[in-house]
């Protein structure tokens, strides 16, 4: 049986007016994502990867193109239900972590459940599942200043499955560690897909995108290559 798609872009561009004029990013973006996938895009800085990621994370729109996420074509869905979507279906990872400062490790987890409005008793055997799932139960307590770099972003990715996403979506995320700690967090992402996730991440190193089992290369707005 053919995998299923998970996120389709179709000819996606994305111009930014800036003060000197209008500065095209995305160019005409073709992209299938398929469920079970790890994919890794490639690029320099500049080159459109972290815009088309923003976009089928629902952050942003594109100018123009289409976009379809497990069948719903969201490129024109209102705010709201774009909000929604983008905190059912998928999870982020982010090379700054974003976590809350004054928040323990539970409350950052539980974030997603909490704009959705969720009871605690639904809420918190699925925090305490994906806090497990990336060996930090120890640490539940722990507010984000108390953990170094590689917790703080396992946090970030307990973060992004407990609501078990379509999706998940890393830009950078091994960008503000070092080597042996970039490694762990890559070792987690692919005992993550070996278990099913379908995982799309934005690199620039090499090293990083070798974990991945395709590899999208990305220049002047458009995917150029596949490996």
């Amino acid at each position: 049986m053919c995998p299923q798609p998970v996120a389709q872009a179709h000819g996606l561009t994305k111009d930014y007016l800036l003060a000197q004029g209008t500065v095209p990013v995305l160019r005409g973006v073709d992209l299938t994502v398929y469920q079970g996938d790890f994919a890794a895009i490639m690029g320099a800085s500049g080159s459109g990867k972290s815009t088309l990621l923003h976009i089928l994370g629902c952050l942003d729109r594109p100018t123009s193109g289409s976009y379809v996420l497990d069948g719903m074509t969201v490129s024109r869905l209102p705010d709201r239900k774009l909000s929604g979507l983008r905190n059912s279906y998928i999870g982020f990872v982010f090379q700054e972590f974003n976590l809350l400062p004054q928040a323990t490790v539970y409350e950052n987890v539980a974030l997603p459940f909490l704009y959705a409005g969720k009871d605690h008793e639904q809420v918190r055997p699925l925090v305490l599942r994906a806090v497990d799932e990336v060996g930090l139960t120890h640490r539940l307590d722990h507010k984000p200043a108390a953990l170094s770099g590689g917790e703080r972003q396992r946090v970030a990715i307990a973060r992004a499955i407990v609501v078990n996403p379509k999706l998940i979506l890393a830009d950078e995320p091994t960008g503000n560690l070092d080597s042996e700690t970039s490694r762990d967090i890559l070792a987690l992402f692919t005992r993550l897909h070996e278990r099913g996730a379908t995982i799309l991440l934005v690199t620039h190193d090499t090293e990083v995108a070798e974990f991945a089992r395709r590899i999208l290369t990305m220049g002047d707005g458009r995917i150029s290559g596949q490996s």
